[in-house]
Order: C-alpha cells, then sequence, then structure tokens
C-alpha cells in the first residue's frame, strides 16, 4: 500500500509538472488543484518539495511557474544535442577524408560513451554502436577526454577503475597513463596504437567549448591490414583540423587554425 501511494505521488508530480510547462504565465495553488482534480493539501505538498529542490518557481502573488532547476537538468542533454548537430558535418567530412569512421565521444561516469559516428557504406567491420561506453585508458577518444583532468585525478581514476591488459600495447600502469596524458595534452591528440585490438589503429583529438573546456573528443579508426603506407600522420592531421572546427563552432575563441 505504501508503495502504491508513493508511485501515486510520483504521478501527481509530474501532472503538476506537465501542467505548468503549457501555462507560460503560471497557475495558483487553487488552479492547479481545479485543472488536475487534486485536493488543496496535496497540490501544497507536491508543490513545496518541487519548490525546495528549485524546479518551480513561486511569485509574490503566489503564481507557480517551472523553475531553474530544469535547466541544470537538461544542461547535459541539451550540450551533447547541440554538439551532435554541430558535429555531425564535420564528421561526414572526416569520414569522407579518410575513408574510414569517425566517432564522436564524451566522458560519462569515468567512462568514453559514444553520442554520434559516421561510417562507410557496407561496411565489413563491425564499429561501436551509439550509446555504447568503453574503457578510457586504452582508447584514444578516452586519453583525449582524460586531457581535461588533473594528474592526481588521472592517478585516483586509475585506482578505482580495473585497468585490465587487452593487447602487448595496452597501458595498465598509473604513472604511464599520466605520462601518455601529458604527451597528448602537450601535441594536441591522443593515440591508441592497437591497445584494444590488434591490428587496428586510432587516433583522436579534444573538442572545447566557448571557456576552453573540454567536452568532447573525435577520433578515426583504421585496419592496419589496408593499408600498405603509413596513413597515421595523415589521419592526425584531419583528427586536428575535424576537433578545431566542431570547436569554433561550439564558441572556442583565440585558437589559430
Amino acid at each position: 500500500m505504501v508503495g502504491g501511494m508513493k508511485v501515486q505521488s510520483i504521478d501527481r508530480t509530474f501532472d503538476i509538472l506537465e501542467l505548468l510547462a503549457h501555462h507560460d504565465n503560471g497557475m495558483n495553488l487553487t488552479e492547479i488543484g481545479s485543472s488536475l482534480d487534486l485536493p488543496r493539501s496535496t497540490v501544497f505538498r507536491l508543490l513545496a518539495v518541487l519548490k525546495d529542490r528549485n524546479y518551480i518557481e513561486k511569485s509574490d502573488n503566489s503564481v507557480y511557474r517551472l523553475g531553474l532547476g530544469f535547466i541544470g537538468l537538461c544542461s547535459g542533454l541539451l550540450n551533447s544535442l547541440e554538439l551532435k548537430t554541430e558535429a555531425q558535418v564535420h564528421l561526414r567530412r572526416l569520414s569522407h577524408l579518410t575513408g574510414q569512421v569517425a566517432f564522436l565521444a564524451i566522458e560519462q561516469e569515468g567512462e568514453v560513451a559514444y553520442i554520434d559516428k559516421v561510417e562507410k557504406h557496407k561496411e565489413i567491420r563491425s564499429y561501436c554502436f551509439i550509446g555504447q561506453r568503453v574503457a578510457m585508458y586504452c582508447s584514444a577518444l578516452g586519453k583525449s577526454l582524460l586531457m581535461a583532468w588533473s594528474d592526481d585525478e588521472i592517478r585516483q581514476y586509475a585506482a578505482e577503475t580495473p585497468m585490465s591488459r587487452k593487447t602487448a600495447n595496452t597501458i595498465i600502469d598509473a604513472e604511464a597513463l599520466v605520462n601518455e596524458v601529458n604527451l597528448s595534452r602537450s601535441r594536441g591528440y591522443s593515440v591508441d596504437n592497437e591497445e584494444i585490438d590488434m591490428g587496428m589503429k586510432c587516433v583522436a583529438a579534444p573538442i572545447f567549448d566557448y571557456r576552453k573546456n573540454i567536452v568532447a573528443a573525435v577520433s578515426t579508426s583504421w585496419d592496419l591490414s589496408l593499408y600498405e603506407e603509413d596513413v597515421t600522420e595523415k589521419n592526425i592531421a584531419l583528427v586536428k583540423e575535424t576537433a578545431l572546427e566542431i570547436s569554433l563552432r561550439m564558441g572556442l575563441q583565440g585558437r589559430s587554425r
């Protein structure tokens, strides 16, 4: 019975939020109760909880509107949607110029989260799917995202993350990872040198926003067996150029091309 009451309260809370979302000028307590056929005491109690969490605001004349709490709650999603929109054309260009798959990713809870990709039609190799997560320590995207972290934060990450060896090239030592990220930061790109799969190489570069904070990373991966020549330097240049173009679209100022 208690569980049913909690579910009912949650349901009524969302009813109130959805109602206020369609009334830009706000509504008072009586209007809300009447519209939803709820007792005044119930509406008052739920409004108090929402107000305490800053999801609604109460004006001097006791009119309720949606509050600023939703901005913080949704900012991550909105930023990701904006990022994907701004990055899409540049991802397509990167994939076209390299003839390879291009990835866009962000950091989520200490992991690389893929949010977009562009790959050739009829691609034989099966790449990641959108929303998939991989470890940061052994991926080029992860190392680019780790550039936003201090050395101590990287050490803490390494202490809390099982750094298992996936290939003979996988970095599994905390100090080695710190040095690798610092090297990546100094040159503006990172490399997965067959650290996840033997025969597969990846280069990535960080994407900055208007505050010069790293908000994402872009990469391209390729199968070494498909190329007679080493295409690493060419791909590095294209990835860095792509990251800069997306960063500029995200508001970055003061970076030379």
